[in-house]
């Protein structure tokens, strides 16, 4: 196979991919004509939510926690520190709403080096339920959140978790984060869960207590630096599966700083190259610069100009996301296109940056994906 052969297989490839994703994603993810009511007999639950510091639309994402159309759940607001500036916050919230059961638990555990995982461990032990959702302060819950998350637990479900979706981005990096979170990771996640290749997130994971409590308890998912990639080797051990949500959750972001969205692409991508290293190498080649290269130089075996293959790759691939965008309701702006090329060009390098060093700060936290020393910092 010549390279203009090889160069035109690739860029058909690489777009058929993109375009069946987006159609794997739109199915899974479109827009809800009404909440989803609850059902007769719905099991109470338990929400945990770890808190730390005061993230932009931080009143808004907590006091959804209270409007849930939902019969009979608790709430468990944790925080390692009570001096901490969201604690007033929280706590108006519970007084304003005396009918759902709430608590603010304080105390700083430590039985891993995941910080996060520290925070969420009393709030797991103090839950009064056995169906259990830990979900990310940052995380809009819908009225029908419990209802999403439990209609998807099947006979063979370990856990249901539902990715971000950026929203109300308030700069262009934050537009450039909804590119990152929206029409490239959620795609992806659901389109990997199609094909059998499920793996928890962690910003809403809804778990049965018994199946974790099989596992270890709350502190075996310390056995990895991040809690979902824990998760998820934890219930494919079992003989389980990690299924993800219909529509998924907004996150709404604000203005946001390059650094910001940066420094946070970088530590998940070093997250999942340490977790999950054969599954995170292939993804040098999802940047649509790559698919627009081998446009440009496999046109002749199409019979096209090079600039107009690849006009046609760019239209097909990021009509694809546009698509997607609008059919599940998601960030679509004059700014969608920019901020989703600047994430294509983006990603090689993140890609790099991954391989290139062990260490990352997660709120102020200065930490390793490296084995030896993560186990060292986690006591193990």
């Amino acid at each position: 196979m010549t390279g203009t052969q090889l160069a035109a297989t690739f860029g058909l490839a690489a777009v058929s991919i993109q375009m069946l994703s987006a159609l794997i994603a739109i199915s899974r993810c479109a827009k809800r004509a009404a909440p989803m009511p609850p059902r007769a007999g719905a099991p109470a639950v338990s929400i945990v939510r770890p808190l730390c510091g005061i993230d932009p639309f931080g009143r808004e994402t907590l006091a959804s926690t209270f409007e849930l159309d939902y019969p009979a759940y608790e709430i468990l607001f944790c925080l390692a520190d009570g001096d901490d500036p969201v604690a007033p916050i929280v706590r108006r919230l519970m007084e304003a709403h005396p009918h759902i059961p709430s608590r603010l638990l304080i105390g700083d555990d430590r039985p891993s080096s995941n910080p996060k995982l520290n925070n969420v461990v009393k709030g797991w032990k103090a839950a009064a339920h056995q169906w259990i959702v830990i979900a990310d302060s940052n995380v809009l819950m819908p009225a029908d959140y419990i209802q999403r998350l439990t209609a998807r637990w099947r006979a063979n479900t370990g856990i249901v978790c539902a990715p971000p979706i950026g929203a109300a981005p308030g700069s262009f990096a934050a537009e450039i984060e909804c590119a990152f979170l929206n029409t490239y990771q959620a795609r992806w996640q659901y389109a990997g869960e199609a094909f059998g290749l499920g793996f928890a997130q962690g910003k809403t994971m809804l778990w049965r207590r018994s199946i974790l409590e099989a596992g270890g308890g709350i502190e075996a998912l310390g056995a990895e630096i991040a809690e979902d990639a824990a998760a998820t080797k934890l219930i494919h051990e079992a003989g389980l599966s990690a299924h993800l949500v219909d529509a998924p959750f907004e996150q709404p972001l604000g203005p946001r700083k390059w650094g910001e969205v940066w420094a946070r692409q970088v530590r998940w991508a070093r997250l999942r190259r340490a977790t999950f290293p054969l599954y995170f190498a292939p993804e040098l080649l999802t940047s649509g610069l790559f698919a627009f290269i081998a446009a440009f130089w496999g046109a002749s075996e199409l019979g096209l100009d090079p600039w107009a293959a690849v006009a046609l790759a760019a239209i097909a691939w990021y009509g694809s996301e546009a698509a997607l965008a609008w059919a599940a309701g998601w960030r679509l702006s004059l700014w969608s296109v920019p901020a989703w090329m600047a994430r294509d060009l983006a990603l090689p390098w993140l890609w790099t940056q991954a391989w290139a060093s062990n260490n990352f700060v997660w709120r102020g936290n200065a930490m390793t994906v490296a084995e030896d020393d993560a186990g060292v910092a986690a006591g193990r």
